[in-house]
């Protein structure tokens, strides 16, 4: 069964997990990042989540519910546990030094997973969209994963503020 799911994938969701994976080893070496372009990919993350969640299960509000509630889970926990350690923030090239991790690569990977398997899922069992747990849990998911990043994001965000407001003291 598992060789007809693969088969049976279209061929653009390979091209696509592909270049995910290139964009998350892209972040495993270090770099220098502006303030938006930490900001961009989350929240493209976010709103290609959400759009995930109304796409398989409408306006359901248990799915909503889901998505909202791993987004504020991930915004609550997330900057705490995620922090991004030996950022460091220039004043003077207005640029953020971003040390190399695997972490969005392991976000990135594991958001196409939930949403292979739920696409997956839908297509062999379409009842699936009105089921709550199902809808729940997926897109709890979704929203964890996405939330995460934006949470990486937010937590690189403040060195800024941090060092600006220190260095304005």
């Amino acid at each position: 069964m598992f060789i007809a799911i693969v088969q049976h994938t279209p061929v653009w969701v390979w091209g696509l997990l592909t270049a995910l994976i290139g964009l998350g080893l892209w972040q495993t070496r270090d770099r220098e990042m502006t303030l938006m372009r930490v900001t961009v990919l989350p929240l493209v993350l976010i709103a290609l989540s959400a759009s995930g969640v109304l796409s398989a299960f409408g306006h359901f509000p248990v799915a909503m519910g889901g998505w909202a509630a791993g987004v504020g889970a991930a915004l609550a926990f997330g900057r705490q546990f995620i922090a991004v350690r030996g950022a460091r923030w220039s004043a003077q090239t207005g640029l953020l030094h971003v040390p190399g991790s695997w972490l969005p690569l392991a976000l990135i990977v594991g958001l196409f997973c939930v949403k292979y398997f739920a696409g997956v899922s839908l297509a062999m069992h379409p009842q699936l969209a009105v089921d709550t747990t199902f809808a729940g849990l997926c897109s709890l998911a979704y929203g964890s994963f996405s939330g995460l990043f934006l949470a990486r994001a937010l937590s690189l965000r403040s060195l800024a503020t941090k060092s600006t407001a220190l260095n304005a003291a």
